[in-house]
């Protein structure tokens, strides 16, 4: 059964002989073990969350669970990861592959059951000499 805590988020207590022990597992620790799961798939260029990620980004801080909404319905968890792939990959077989990486992670460190997984491919890393910031041939020629 899950509970709330003082600050609003959801914890997930753990199963135990002792009906007064528990274990609670923050929504934003199962987040950042699938984001570093994930940054794991190749194919995955990065997660993508909103301005503020953004913003936390470029003051160095690395948030492991950007992109990712993390949902708890008693012992079981639901994952909605957005992220970037790489211009090339085929993104169908790389969403499959990325689910099963943050299935089996998620599971095999929190105890939790995935009950789903939905992936939001939002964009396409380019790399520097596919998206035109690299001299083009004629360009070095005149130099």
């Amino acid at each position: 059964m899950s509970s709330t805590e003082g600050n609003g988020k959801k914890s997930v207590p753990e199963k135990s002989g002792q009906e007064n022990d528990s274990v609670r597992i923050s929504p934003d620790v199962i987040g950042i073990v699938a984001g570093i799961a994930a940054q794991e798939v190749k194919g995955v260029a990065g997660m993508s969350g909103g301005i503020v990620d953004g913003i936390a980004q470029r003051l160095g801080r690395k948030d492991f669970s950007k992109g990712i909404k993390v949902s708890l319905d008693q012992e079981t968890v639901s994952l909605e990861l957005t992220v970037v792939v790489d211009y090339g990959v085929k993104i169908m077989e790389t969403a499959t592959v990325l689910k099963q990486k943050v299935r089996n992670t998620v599971e095999e460190i929190t105890g939790l059951a995935v009950a789903s997984i939905k992936v939001h491919v939002v964009g396409i890393n380019l790399a520097k000499e596919q998206a035109g910031d690299s001299p083009s041939q004629e360009e070095t020629d005149e130099n």
